[in-house]
C-alpha cells in the first residue's frame, strides 16, 4: 500500500488513545464532531486522562499532517480534514435506545462523513462494538450510497474490535492483543499489518468480519452473565445472613473457580453490548434466555441496594423518610471520570424514592455532565467542618475513598453499606 495516512473518526476513551498511538508512525488527523473536546484535546489536554498530557502534547501538530506526510497528530471539526486519508478508522459510540434496541446512528452518521470523502482503494475500519453482520450489512452500504464507489472493488473495509478499559493504567491499547479482519483475505492482511506495527501485544487475524465481531460482543456479554451470577448469589445469601464475599474467598481456593465478584454493571460496554447480541439472536427467530436474564439480573442491582440499606437503617431504628445519605461515588467505574450509564444513579433514584436525601461526592466526576445526564448535584470535594449523616453507601471504588475517615461523616447510629466490598469488614455494616 501507498503512504499510510490515517483518519480517526470519534475522538472519545477509544478513538483518542489510538489515534496518539498510530501518530507515533504515521500522519494522524482525529475527526469529531464536538467542537469543545476538539479544542482541548488541540491544546493538549484530555479530559477522559486516557492519555496524559504530556503524551499527548509530545504527538501533536500545529497544522494537518497528511498532505505533508508528518508523522503525528492534528485534531479537527472539519471533515475537509480528513480527505487526504486513505485509511478511515471509525471508533464511535454504540448505544441502545429506551427500549434496550441497538443504536446505530452514530454508525451511520460517523460512515456518511466518511463517504463524502472516500476515495478508490481507501480502507474503512470500523471498532465500535456490533452484531455480526453491522459492519458489512449497514455500514457498506451507506459508504457505496454515499460515496458512489463499490465495495470490494472501489474501496474496502476492515473490522478491528475495541479493546480499551477506560482508567487502567497498566493494560493501554498498545497492550492488549487486537483482533483484526478484512472484507478481502488481502484487505484482512493490510489490516492486520496496520495494527501490528503499533501494537506491542500483537494481533490475531480473524478469518472473517463477522467472527470479528462476533468475537467483541461475545467477551462483554460473558462478563455480564458471570457477573449476573455472583449477584444472584448475593441476593440468595443476603436472605441467609453469609457474607457473599466470605464465600468467594472460598471457592477461590480452588485453582479453577472463576474470580468475578457482585456488583453495579454499568458502562458503554458490558451493560449495553449483550443486547446488540440479543437482538440480533431475535432478529433470526432465536430469542436469547440467558443473556437477557442476566441483563434484567444485573439490571435490577441498584433496586436490590437501595433495599438492603433500609433494611439496615431499619435495624438501626433510623427514620428513612428525610434521612441524609451520603453516596460516594457516580462514575460507571474507579478510578475514570466517565459517567454514561452508570448505575450509581440506580442506588440514588430508588433511595429518593424512600424519601431519602441522597448527596453524592465523587472526585473523578464532573459535576455539569453529571447534572446533564442525571440531573443530580455531585460535589467533587467534602467540606472540611463535614455534616453527619445516616448512611453512608459505597458505590464506587475510588482510591480516594480508601484514605476517607468515614468516622467524620457519619452519625452515632448511623450505618456503611460497602457495594464494592472494598473496605475491612470491621469498617462497615454490610457489604454487596
Amino acid at each position: 500500500m501507498e503512504q499510510i495516512k490515517i483518519a480517526i473518526v470519534g475522538l472519545g476513551y477509544v478513538g483518542l488513545p489510538l489515534a496518539r498511538l498510530f501518530a507515533t508512525r504515521y500522519p494522524v488527523v482525529g475527526f469529531d464532531i464536538n467542537q469543545k473536546r476538539v479544542e482541548e484535546l488541540q491544546s493538549g489536554k484530555d479530559t477522559t486522562l486516557e492519555v496524559d498530557d504530556s503524551i499527548l502534547q509530545s504527538v501533536l501538530l500545529k497544522e494537518n499532517p497528511l498532505m505533508e506526510n508528518l508523522t503525528g497528530l492534528f485534531c479537527s471539526v472539519l471533515s475537509k480534514d480528513i480527505q487526504d486519508a486513505n485509511i478511515y478508522i471509525i471508533t464511535v459510540p454504540t448505544p441502545v435506545d429506551k427500549h434496550n434496541h441497538p443504536d446505530l446512528t452514530p454508525l451511520y452518521k460517523a460512515s456518511e462523513t466518511v463517504a463524502e470523502v472516500l476515495k478508490k482503494n481507501d480502507i474503512v475500519i470500523y471498532e465500535s462494538t456490533v452484531y455480526p453482520g453491522v459492519t458489512e450489512e449497514e455500514c457498506v452500504p451507506v459508504l457505496e450510497k454515499v460515496s458512489g464507489l463499490k465495495f470490494n472493488q472501489d474501496f474496502f473495509v476492515g473490522y478491528s474490535p475495541e479493546r480499551i478499559n477506560p482508567g487502567d493504567k497498566e493494560h493501554t491499547v498498545d497492550k492488549i492483543l487486537k483482533v483484526t479482519s478484512g472484507s478481502t483475505p488481502e484487505i484482512g492482511k493490510i489490516v492486520d499489518d496496520l495494527y501490528k506495527s503499533v501494537i506491542s501485544a500483537g494481533t490475531h487475524l480473524a478469518p472473517t468480519i463477522k467472527v470479528a465481531e462476533a468475537s467483541k460482543v461475545i467477551e462483554n456479554s460473558q462478563r455480564d452473565i458471570n457477573i449476573a451470577f455472583m449477584n444472584e448469589l448475593a441476593k440468595i445469601f443476603s436472605l441467609m445472613d453469609i457474607d457473599t464475599h466470605d464465600v468467594l474467598e472460598a471457592a477461590g481456593t480452588k485453582w479453577n473457580f472463576l474470580k468475578f465478584k457482585p456488583g453495579l454493571v454499568g458502562g458503554h460496554c458490558i451493560g449495553v453490548d449483550p443486547f446488540y447480541l440479543a437482538q440480533k439472536a431475535q432478529d433470526i427467530g432465536y430469542y436469547s434466555e440467558l443473556i437477557l436474564a442476566a441483563r434484567r439480573l444485573n439490571d435490577s442491582m441498584g433496586a436490590f441496594v437501595a433495599s438492603q440499606v433500609v433494611k439496615l437503617m431499619i435495624k438501626n431504628d433510623i427514620k428513612i423518610k428525610g434521612s441524609k445519605i451520603l453516596n460516594l461515588g457516580i462514575t460507571f467505574k474507579e478510578n475514570c471520570p466517565d459517567i454514561r450509564n452508570s448505575k450509581a444513579i440506580d442506588v440514588i433514584t430508588s433511595l429518593q424514592e424512600y424519601g431519602a436525601e441522597v448527596i453524592t461526592y465523587d472526585p473523578w466526576a464532573n459535576a455539569d455532565e453529571v447534572k446533564e445526564e442525571y440531573n443530580i448535584s455531585c460535589y467533587s470535594e467534602l467540606s472540611n467542618e463535614p455534616q453527619k449523616f445516616d448512611v453512608i453507601v459505597l458505590t464506587v471504588a475510588h482510591q480516594e475513598f480508601l484514605n476517607l475517615d468515614l468516622s467524620n461523616y457519619l452519625k452515632d447510629n448511623g450505618v456503611i453499606y460497602d457495594v464494592k466490598g472494598i473496605m475491612n469488614k470491621d469498617q462497615i455494616d454490610k457489604r454487596l
